[in-house]
């Protein structure tokens, strides 16, 4: 081999990977000590980028409308980026508070309705289970064998409230630090979340100038296509995610309210926050909505279910794939993939990153396929 001198660079390149990577198996704790610290620095920028993606779904949406014909006057348009954020920022908290004041008053005539007459749902319960199974004698009389030691079970309490005493007192540090690691981390990320949305225009630019600087110029335009590509299919796909929550929890208060199910108001709210994650979330609000209607009504409770099922296969096969599945462009069959892997892989969040990021390499890949296709002259497939 000719040991000229771009030679030499390669072997020095090299060697020099080779003892970095043998000093990272040697010290593999260290390194991940340092990883992980890297991790902790970088986490409130990485969810200002979240915030600020999510936010600049209502602010581009707001700026357009609002101030789309202001463009031409330079005063203005410096105007337009700050007053948009405000107004997406104060649009966010709005709706936060608006749930909160639905919610929170519901949720508490819920507790004290519950806390109230759980003994008597629970005999009634027990009586309807009764009446249901009369003809069935063993089921019957198992049913009468129940009963409920109330002092038992508020004696059960009063030992666990004590023993979870002493381990919150004993963490109360450890505590109030995460929480002001939280609180801490979100300023930083909201901070740099505004920064992002309000020069986000000449971020693109030096970014587009690092490039170009440092990457073949197919590459750089390869790169901004797919950039453009994921951008628009993760905007689309949050709009229409909430979109569908609202739609969904919509149907529930409308058909709970016409059948006179106690707690429509509220299970409708808590199924559109539920069903913010993709397919299975609104099962949880199901569970949540059984359990309320089953303290009042034992056979309402088991009409909801009904209800629920009902329901879910319309938003499953009809509204979910063509406002969710649509509007990031993916398929019914490969939303349901991509849900079923990102919550393996991931859980919640995986299912909420999942349908857009397999909606942009189904783009990618049918891109590359219809380019194959068109080279070999094949059209009628």
């Amino acid at each position: 081999m000719d040991l000229n001198k771009k030679n030499m660079k390669n072997i020095m390149l090299l060697i020099v990977f080779a003892v970095l990577l043998y000093v990272c198996v040697q010290k593999i704790n260290s390194v991940a000590e340092g990883f992980m610290f890297i991790v902790g620095i970088l986490i409130p920028f990485v969810a200002g980028g979240i915030m600020a993606f999510i936010l600049n779904v209502p602010m581009s949406a707001i700026e357009r409308r609002l101030f789309g014909t202001l463009k031409q006057h330079k005063r203005d348009r410096r105007a337009a980026r700050p007053v948009s954020l405000v107004l997406s920022i104060l649009l966010v908290l709005g709706i936060i508070l608006v749930v909160m004041l639905v919610l929170i008053p519901e949720l508490g005539r819920t507790f004290a309705s519950i806390s109230v007459n759980i003994e008597r749902a629970l005999q009634n319960l027990q009586n309807w289970g009764i009446e249901t199974f009369q003809d069935n004698k063993q089921i019957e009389e198992w049913i009468q064998t129940l009963e409920f030691n109330w002092d038992s079970i508020i004696q059960t309490g009063i030992d666990f409230l004590k023993n979870g005493a002493g381990s919150v007192l004993n963490s109360t540090f450890t505590v109030a630090r995460t929480v002001i690691s939280y609180l801490v981390n979100f300023f930083i990320g909201f901070v740099f979340a505004c920064y992002i949305l309000l020069q986000k225009e000449k971020l693109s630019r030096q970014i587009k100038k690092v490039l170009y600087a440092f990457l073949p110029e197919k590459a750089v335009e390869k790169i901004l296509d797919v950039a453009s590509l994921s951008y628009r299919t993760f905007s689309s796909f949050v709009t229409g995610q909430c979109l569908e929550a609202v739609i969904l929890g919509t149907m529930f208060f409308v058909v709970m309210s016409i059948f006179k199910f106690p707690y429509a108001l509220l299970v409708g709210v808590v199924i559109s926050f539920t069903a913010l994650i993709p397919i299975f979330g609104a099962f949880i609000g199901c569970v949540i909505g059984t359990f309320l209607i089953l303290v009042v009504d034992p056979m309402k409770a088991l009409m909801f279910v009904i209800l629920f099922l009902v329901l879910q296969q319309i938003e499953g096969n009809l509204i979910y794939p063509h406002v969710v599945g649509g509007s990031v462009g993916l398929p019914s069959i490969w939303v349901l993939l991509a849900v079923t892997v990102g919550g393996s892989l991931m859980g919640v969040l995986g299912m909420l990153i999942f349908i857009p990021l397999f909606s942009v390499l189904y783009a990618l890949f049918r891109e590359l396929v219809y380019k194959k296709l068109k080279e070999k002259g094949v059209h009628d497939i």
